[in-house]
């Protein structure tokens, strides 16, 4: 036998042996991409696809052939990628392009600029397609540049108290940016922020030869809030009027969005205990009120997250979502606030409107209509309600519209498929659906070890419900061991760790767990997101008490695995995580042995007003709520082996939590370890990350084994 065939006989066997470090895995780290499975950088022209990449951008079309539009070198100046090309008119072959000095429209049929405008020094920039206007901030104020490269000034009296043009209510409520331009592009709202009464959390950077204070504003729970207004530009008067919404102190402004005559505003209005929420609307011209248009009540708490939606055939009729039903749906109102019609309705969550078809005058939307783990497609005729299904009815499916939606890109993975990306056609996506892209697994096509990725569901601690979970296992697994066991958990509202897209939604770090001999189990409690208003309010005035409930189940199941060594049970979480990681541990402390807590809520009393209250009302108003969720007359409880890790400058779980925490622990005699990045703020940016990694599975490694 010779060499050659003796290696081919065992290169099959042995083809799966690399192994992962965390510079493969982790998002910071060094070859990271490398290992993503295959993609493709898409956008639309009109209903013309095009692609997206480093150097050039042009047209895509069915058969993956690729046209040539554009290169950077083609267009005067220094430009340093093309995949934040937009395309945004559609009967102009022109590409805008922005470099943080210019911003340019680029005739590329021609070959030439044909527009330029001054982009340097902008931050929080909201460009303009109709107008070619741009609101921005710089120094604090408030400007507008215009489509002649003119510059206006907004405001004067911006400050670090005083913000405008920003995000506002510290990105609750669906809250994003801080400007809306009118469908015509020549008035803008935006937010104004008072914070002068706000108390300063007492942050402090490092990094120079004396350390400098560098406070932030952070209202917390029970505690002052700031004040925000909402102000209209009129760039044709070049006058400002504010929205005559009465006193701000203790109201929540959000979900801006104008009529498609822009002649009017209308934004959702909610009150401090986020219980009465209310659609009115505004004269754009004089900002006087107009109308209630809807109003939302609840025992537990209301939250709008998304603007209404005007239909683009019908300027008199408008969509908007509300789980006032048990669910999130659409509901068609018309001007006058009249309901129309419930367009969605069922035991399933709509996620996004993604946009409309015109043509067929329908909505685009994803929902979990097919399964709970699943984000499907759909169109929902706005005559019937009837729910069209867009896609095969599996995994986790994102859409980007075209401009008549007629036509999307359809992004999707499913547990063992790595990425598809199909066009299809909304009008009929049975016979008109091309694959243009079916990606291998790159760590299979590497040679790498890959675990065991599993899913499936349990009954929640009320018997009932549902919950689902994932379970990652060494490659190697063998049943008749006895595995180390650690739970990573989030636990929060707003997010969920389970879905049906690829490996179950898996974390990388869970793979290098598993690659050193760990089971790595992962449980959506009651409280997390695409269930539902009862599923997630359960735990309402009283966070992490049901979630432990749940999660104890999860423990139930696998302390019944003969694998699992119920001996070495840890657990690991971050931000909320963080808190249920602590909470796990002080609570049933026989049961895990090691834990990690991540930039960790200790007290809701110091996180911030509007999730805070949100989710747990005020101190003042719940002083038992507060009391049994807090860690610190718990601290005396702790046994097993506890890292906790924060960013020194956490601006989000400020550091007063993990500090109040280890204050407690050292008065009650408990010995936890505690580890600082300084500079960072709530989560590890970059390499970092892989450092933070790294020190998180060196403590199970050097306690949990």
């Amino acid at each position: 036998m010779t060499l050659f065939t003796l290696l081919a006989m065992l290169l099959p066997m042995n083809a799966q042996t690399k192994l992962f470090t965390l510079e493969d895995l982790n998002y910071g780290g060094s070859n990271f991409y490398n290992l993503q499975p295959q993609n493709l950088y898409l956008t639309w022209w009109g209903d013309q696809m095009m692609y997206l990449d480093a150097e050039e951008g042009g047209k895509y079309d069915t058969n993956g052939q690729r046209t040539t539009c554009f290169s950077l070198s083609d267009i005067e100046g220094t430009w340093h990628s093309a995949y934040s090309a937009e395309y945004p008119y559609a009967d102009q072959p022109l590409v805008l392009l922005d470099n943080h000095r210019q911003r340019v429209l680029f005739d590329f049929e021609k070959k030439q600029t044909v527009w330029r405008q001054t982009s340097r020094g902008e931050s929080n920039s909201d460009w303009n397609k109709v107008s070619k206007a741009v609101a921005y901030v710089k120094n604090n104020q408030l400007y507008v540049r215009t489509s002649d490269d003119m510059e206006h000034q907004l405001t004067t009296d911006g400050s670090r108290e005083i913000v405008y043009g920003q995000s506002v209510h510290r990105n609750e409520f669906g809250i994003t940016k801080g400007t809306f331009w009118s469908p015509d592009g020549m008035q803008l709202a935006f937010y104004r922020m008072d914070q002068s009464m706000v108390t300063d959390y007492p942050q402090v950077d490092i990094f120079n030869r004396t350390a400098q204070y560098e406070p932030d504003k952070y209202p917390m729970a029970g505690e002052t809030s700031h004040l925000v207004t909402v102000g209209v530009y009129n760039l044709t008067t070049k006058k400002t009027v504010y929205l005559q919404a009465g006193d701000p102190t203790d109201r929540y402004f959000t979900n801006i969005a104008w009529s498609p005559d822009s002649k009017t505003i209308y934004m959702f209005e909610l009150n401090r205990d986020q219980n009465d929420c209310r659609l009115v609307s505004y004269d754009a011209t004089t900002g006087e009120r107009k109308a209630e248009l809807y109003r939302e009540t609840s025992d537990k708490y209301v939250e709008p997250l998304n603007p209404i939606v005007f239909l683009p055939w019908n300027a008199d009729q408008f969509i908007m979502q509300s789980q006032r039903d048990g669910f999130n749906h659409l509901y068609l109102y018309n001007k006058s606030g009249k309901l129309i019609k419930q367009l969605t309705q069922g035991a399933f969550v709509i996620m996004e409107v993604v946009g409309f078809n015109k043509k067929d005058r329908s909505v685009i939307v994803q929902a979990n209509k097919n399964h709970p783990l699943c984000h499907n497609l759909f169109a929902v005729n706005t005559s019937n309600g009837k729910m069209t299904p867009l896609d095969n009815g599996r995994g986790v499916h994102n859409a980007i519209l075209s401009e008549s939606g007629q036509m999307l890109i359809d992004k999707y993975s499913e547990p063992d498929v790595p990425r598809v990306i199909n066009v299809v056609n909304t009008s009929n996506a049975k016979a008109h659906t091309t694959t243009l892209l079916t990606a291998e697994d790159p760590w299979k096509a590497k040679g790498f070890q890959i675990p065991l990725f599993e899913n499936g569901s349990l009954k929640a601690a009320d018997g009932t419900t549902d919950l689902y979970w994932r379970m990652v296992k060494p490659a190697n697994f063998d049943p008749t061991k006895k595995y180390p066991t650690v739970i990573y958990v989030y636990g929060g509202p707003h997010a969920n760790n389970v879905q049906a897209s690829f490996r179950w939604y898996s974390r990388s770090w869970e793979t290098y767990m598993a690659q050193k001999g760990y089971i790595v189990f992962i449980l959506d409690n009651r409280g997390s997101q695409y269930r539902g208003r009862d599923f997630e309010q359960a735990t309402f005035r009283q966070l992490g008490q049901i979630e432990m409930q749940d999660q104890m189940q999860g423990v139930a199941y696998l302390k019944s695995l003969p694998y699992v060594d119920a001996e070495k049970i840890g657990v690991h979480g971050w931000s909320f995580g963080g808190f249920m990681t602590i909470s796990l541990m002080v609570n049933h402390p026989d049961v895990f042995k090691v834990g990690v807590a991540g930039g960790p809520v200790i007290d809701w009393k110091w996180y911030e007003v509007m999730y805070g209250e949100r989710y747990m009302d005020t101190p003042q108003s719940n002083p038992d709520g507060y009391k049994k969720t807090s860690l610190l007359h718990q601290a005396k409880n702790l046994r097993g082996k506890l890292q906790i890790i924060t960013g020194y400058n956490d601006d989000t779980v400020v550091p007063q939590h993990c500090l109040s925490f280890l204050a407690a622990c050292i008065e009650a005699g408990t010995q936890p370890d505690f580890f600082v990045y300084p500079g960072e703020p709530h989560n590890m940016r970059g390499h970092q990350s892989v450092h933070l990694h790294e020190r998180i599975t060196q403590y199970f490694e050097d306690y949990l084994k």
